[in-house]
């Protein structure tokens, strides 16, 4: 497979049209029908479904897809990392990982390189643990921040120094609000709006002491903010970490935090023997140096 037949595979299935997808791409309809049919020969799967007026991607043509997206990304990005003079710092430094106030870590640190070097931009990239390491894994980030408990063996990776509280986002004049703090058994008989990511066998089930299935999970997300819009509607109560968002002053939200108290720590990872642009070389530098005197500083 070549770079230019996964783009003319994209291609199609975005206009889900073999002629539309010419015209757009500049090529003749017939060429490139027989482009995609040599694809499929090449793969020995069916890739469409051809039907009378659109096209639809078969199960292989969907992983495909996903595959080729990520193919062309990390060819555009392997093209500006090697387009840049060796001797100017400059490029992109890509990093992915979930809400958390602990970032604050990784934002002074990027901050301090961009002073030092305009040139360097940062991308972000939200998601959960799991889509962040096949994400790194496939070379798509440079650096995934992981909220613990997560298996970083097959990853280098820095302990953050600040850590996260757990508890519960919800509207002021809900029943719980009165409480200085919230037990497992507060919310058994609530409705609960819960993170994809802190569903399944981590410590955030093991707190409620109860399976996920016993409980009343009425809705789940992985943006924070999307979920606090919810929880203003009264939907439900949204378990989540601290100071990620505003309720204080005039929000109708408040955060309640969890009894027995539970608190998560992030690491910054990357994959090991990564050879990194000299971008990121100068921003896991400046990370570690920072955290470095943070710790001598509090010794």
């Amino acid at each position: 497979m070549e770079i230019r037949e996964l783009k003319y595979f994209l291609a199609v299935a975005k206009e889900q049209s073999i002629s539309k997808a010419a015209k757009a791409l500049f090529v003749t309809q017939p060429n490139l029908s027989r482009q995609m049919q040599n694809l499929e020969t090449e793969i020995g799967q069916q890739l469409f479904i051809r039907g009378t007026r659109k096209i639809t991607l078969t199960d292989a043509g969907q992983l495909l897809k996903k595959r080729a997206e990520e193919i062309i990304e990390l060819y555009k990005i392997t093209q500006t990392e090697l387009s840049n003079p060796i001797t100017d710092i400059s490029g992109d430094i890509y990093i992915g990982g979930g809400e958390s106030y602990a970032l604050k870590v990784i934002a002074k640190a990027a901050y301090d390189v961009n002073r030092e070097y305009p040139k360097v931009k940062f991308h972000l990239f939200s998601g959960d643990s799991g889509t962040i390491s096949e994400r790194l894994d496939n070379g798509l980030i440079d650096f995934g921040i992981f909220i613990q408990p997560f298996d970083l063996s097959k990853y280098d990776h820095l302990r953050l120094p600040l850590s996260d509280t757990w508890g519960v986002i919800m509207r002021k004049d809900s029943p719980l609000a009165a409480k200085e703090y919230i037990t497992p058994q507060d919310l058994w008989d609530k409705p609960i709006i819960r993170s994809r990511q802190s569903i399944g066998k981590n410590k955030i089930s093991e707190w409620f002491q109860k399976s996920d299935d016993e409980l009343n999970i009425v809705a789940t997300g992985n943006l924070l903010y999307n979920m606090s819009l919810l929880v203003e509607e009264g939907v439900g109560y949204a378990v989540s970490l601290d100071k990620i968002i505003n309720t204080t002053g005039n929000s109708n939200l408040c955060f309640r935090p969890l009894y027995p108290k539970l608190t998560s720590h992030l690491d910054i990872a990357w994959k090991k023997y990564q050879v990194f642009p000299k971008c990121a070389e100068i921003f896991l530098k400046r990370l570690q140096d920072n955290l470095q005197n943070e710790k001598t500083s509090n010794e």
